[in-house]
């Protein structure tokens, strides 16, 4: 037995087969847009993440932006975001150019949390020609260590707010 098709019933499956490959080309497309949100919904999702979650780099991204900010004065001999280091180079203050400070900020977790940040700071000063070392203060190193935490939650609420 052969079956045989006219061409009016293989041109109406022809058309309706079309039809079909048409609408499942829009469905599949639409699909792949429900995928890509709008950067300020992702932003914000992101922000209501641990803070841990946030980061690109090696430690957390608030505590690092913050110490990059709190000592944008002074000239950075060495960055690790890593690692989580920044080391200054030495800094004179153009009011007091006999006495000169060095710092470096390790970053030690991913959270943002008051004992992830440690500053240390090497104080000379200037006698004669000669620079000598002298103590720094740990009050001095104490509110550095302040300013960079409420930096870094400044950084975390204007992210949250948007």
């Amino acid at each position: 037995m052969t079956l045989s098709a006219s061409p009016k019933t293989i041109g109406h499956y022809a058309a309706t087969a079309t039809r079909a490959f048409a609408i499942a080309a829009v469905v599949v497309s639409l699909g792949a847009c429900v995928h890509h949100r709008p950067q300020k919904k992702k932003l914000a999702e992101e922000a209501q993440m641990a803070p841990s979650k946030v980061t690109q780099i090696g430690v957390n991204s608030y505590l690092w932006r913050a110490t990059l900010d709190t000592l944008s004065f002074m000239p950075l001999l060495q960055t690790d975001s890593n690692g989580g280091v920044i080391v200054t180079d030495w800094y004179a203050n153009p009011k007091n150019p006999g006495e000169r400070v060095k710092v470096t900020v390790s970053i030690l977790d991913q959270d943002l949390r008051a004992d992830a940040v440690r500053v240390a700071a090497s104080r000379q000063v200037l006698q004669g020609s000669v620079w000598i070392d002298a103590p720094v203060e740990a009050a001095t190193v104490q509110r550095l260590e302040d300013v960079i935490l409420t930096r870094a939650r400044d950084l975390r609420r204007k992210t949250i707010r948007g």
